[in-house]
């Protein structure tokens, strides 16, 4: 599935007509602030909804187009993690406009498969701020800062804005890959390229993550090996290689949007072959 992106300033968030609800975001991160002063309000990409074309060439594949702004860290907390998220939504079947109150930073997840066929999943520390101790694949966040946006300073002509979204889009690919390797431990080299499988928006907050399957060439044990002095390794606490089956078994303690992740991705492997 190829993937382009359209960032713009139009897929921003739009802020709420209640003014008492806007003004709580500011005050629940000021609260958040004084329980844990080192918080850093980091820009991050907005999801602001896709558009799937269907190629009339049967040699094309199908393009995903992502809608995506920008948010950061403090309206996210204000906003979707919230105790008053739901009052942020807006009634509507069409997520894009149910959710343009709502800070919705687009997260990333991989479920990368083992030279032996497992599937590596961690489970969280008990120090990050959301779904401590749950179950989760590698991800994080495309960021932002590493295609040099911090802000919409650069929309202007037609050919400055391709550029942008060809840059945007190639951080949604480039961003997986970092996360594995700082998460996991394992080379850049050994993984295959990422292949994007789709977003899932878990029911509680309305997180977004977009999915990726990727392969590792490596084998179990070698890769718990590389685990144990991984960048990002105090994030998690331990690492898990499992069966598919095995992994169903544990989402009851994942977080929505990765159980969805693993039915977007067990729903690809019944209708692609070598998987």
């Amino acid at each position: 599935m190829k993937v382009l992106v359209d960032f713009s300033s139009t897929h921003d968030r739009i802020p709420h007509s209640d003014l008492n609800l806007e003004e709580s975001i500011l005050e629940i991160w000021d609260q958040r602030l004084q329980q844990k002063p080192s918080l850093f309000n980091g820009t991050k990409f907005r999801y602001g909804g896709h558009a799937v074309h269907d190629m009339d060439d049967p040699n094309q594949h199908t393009v995903v187009c992502l809608n995506l702004g920008l948010t950061d860290y403090r309206t996210f907390v204000g906003t979707n993690l919230s105790a008053s998220w739901e009052k942020f939504l807006v009634p509507s079947e069409d997520d894009s406009k149910r959710c343009q109150h709502t800070s919705n930073p687009l997260g990333n997840g991989a479920v990368v498969e083992t030279a032996d066929r497992n599937i590596l999943v961690l489970q969280r520390s008990h120090n990050v701020g959301e779904f401590p101790g749950y179950f989760v694949f590698p991800g994080g966040h495309p960021e932002p800062g590493e295609v040099g946006i911090s802000s919409h300073q650069h929309e202007g002509s037609m050919s400055e804005s391709a550029v942008i979204n060809r840059k945007v889009s190639q951080e949604m690919f480039d961003s997986i890959i970092r996360e594995v390797v700082e998460e996991i431990g394992v080379p850049a080299s050994s993984l295959s390229n990422a292949v994007f499988i789709g977003i899932s928006q878990r029911g509680l907050n309305v997180r977004p993550t977009a999915f990726f399957h990727m392969k590792c060439n490596l084998e179990t044990k070698e890769i718990h090996q590389l685990y144990s002095s991984a960048q990002d390794g105090y994030e998690s606490t331990q690492l898990y290689t499992v069966s598919r089956s095995e992994l169903e078994k544990m989402a009851a303690k994942m977080p929505g949007c990765h159980w969805g992740g693993f039915a977007l991705y067990d729903l690809m492997s019944k209708t692609v072959k070598d998987i």
